[in-house]
């Protein structure tokens, strides 16, 4: 399943603006102490450059509630732009300059530091978009195209650049992340088709996830991600990660910390299955909104279920991780002693993550907030036994 592909809507429709206050971070409702968090300038800053002031309202409207924009009507002035405030991805349409956008691309291209600049060219027509690419341009879309094509394509060019940083990395961190990423996207196609999920080839690519945690070097995974744009993947490997880790200060090791890290890779399969504009909503959830995000779980095991030789601890991984102590988490309102030492580990991990993820409208939370907020907010909510053994793990691997 492509990055937004759930985006709908008909071509060039306009998004509504999110109206509803605070912070709901995907499924996870924050207390009011998080919710005045800093939402200033936290990812690669996307410009629309077009001349058409209709055009680019509508590209403004598609992208504005995921990504943070700047927008331009004239293209010598995007150019003048570019030494004090580089974009992260630039979107041109044909109108983009006097000369036309194609023109546009290629003053782009000759100025220092921007020849690899992520650009998804807007062309009026197919026969123009070979001359776009030509020019410089790194995807085009066609007129007229569905809005979730336009978020897919600033999508996969911001992951491209994420993925490619992956290189200068240690080998074994980098095979972390590549197995990572391709098992996840054969998931997508499971899902899509009904097959069941192929687990060994989950813990395949969990291994060299486990030996990264092993050697004492997650910090290198958790950042490597940060930036990446599907959100599903990028939470579901730091749970994987931490989980790993959060396991083997407890004395697990290889099959057992296997099984906890490929329970953290699949804990939120089913949120592929969630609309786009609600996963990333950068607003508070409402009712309706939320109760769709709560689909995720039943929608995770559903999947996970096809396997019938599926170790049972993924399946409270999976089912568990929004339970409550006290009651009051779903999808079962499970309290106390019905939920078990792995799925309050799981959850401590998960708000954890929430907390600490890296997303394209704000900044990640210092991980001592985190902590802070579990401890003081979340008594009720988290085994504080296990969230005290969860900080001791982050203290030895940061000392």
């Amino acid at each position: 399943m492509t990055h937004a592909e759930n985006l709908a809507g008909p071509p060039l429709a306009t998004l509504p603006e999110s109206s509803s206050p605070g912070e709901s971070l995907g499924v996870l409702t924050l207390p009011s102490s998080v919710e005045e968090m800093d939402t200033s300038a936290a990812g690669p800053v996307i410009w629309v450059v077009d001349a058409d002031a209709a055009q680019r309202a509508e590209v403004v409207a598609t992208l504005r509630p995921f990504y943070l924009l700047r927008e331009f009507a004239d293209a010598a002035v995007a150019l003048a732009s570019l030494p004090s405030a580089p974009p992260g991805v630039v979107v041109a349409a044909e109108q983009a300059g006097v000369q036309g956008g194609v023109d546009f691309v290629r003053a782009l291209r000759r100025q220092p530091g921007q020849e690899h600049t992520p650009l998804v060219f807007v062309a009026d027509a197919p026969e123009n978009r070979a001359r776009a690419l030509l020019a410089g341009a790194d995807d085009c879309l066609i007129k007229p195209y569905r809005r979730s094509t336009l978020v897919d394509a600033v999508s996969s060019q911001i992951n491209a650049q994420v993925e490619d940083s992956w290189e200068a990395l240690p080998a074994h961190a980098r095979a972390a992340l590549r197995e990572t990423l391709s098992v996840f996207g054969r998931i997508s196609e499971r899902l899509l088709n009904g097959g069941p999920v192929a687990y060994d080839s989950v813990t395949t690519a969990c291994e060299p996830l486990v030996e990264v945690v092993n050697r004492h070097e997650h910090r290198i995974l958790l950042d490597a991600v940060r930036g990446h744009d599907n959100y599903t993947y990028a939470h579901s490997l730091r749970v994987a990660t931490l989980l790993a880790l959060f396991g083997g200060l407890a004395g697990l090791r290889d099959e057992e910390q296997l099984v906890l890290a490929s329970g953290g890779l699949l804990h939120d399969v089913g949120k592929m299955s969630i609309p786009h504009a609600i996963l990333n909503k950068p607003g508070r959830l409402t009712e309706e909104e939320f109760a769709v995000m709560k689909s995720h779980v039943p929608a995770t095991l559903s999947f996970l279920e096809r396997n019938p030789d599926l170790p049972a601890s993924v399946l409270v991984i999976a089912g568990q991780h929004h339970e409550k102590l006290d009651g009051t988490g779903y999808p079962n309102g499970f309290k106390g002693s019905n939920l078990n030492e792995l799925a309050r580990m799981a959850a401590i991990v998960d708000v954890f993550s929430a907390l600490t993820d890296y997303r394209a409208y704000k900044l990640a939370m210092p991980a001592e907030q985190a902590l802070r907020i579990m401890t003081d907010d979340m008594q009720t909510h988290l085994d504080q036994q296990l969230l005290r053994v969860f900080k001791a793990t982050l203290l030895d691997c940061a000392a």
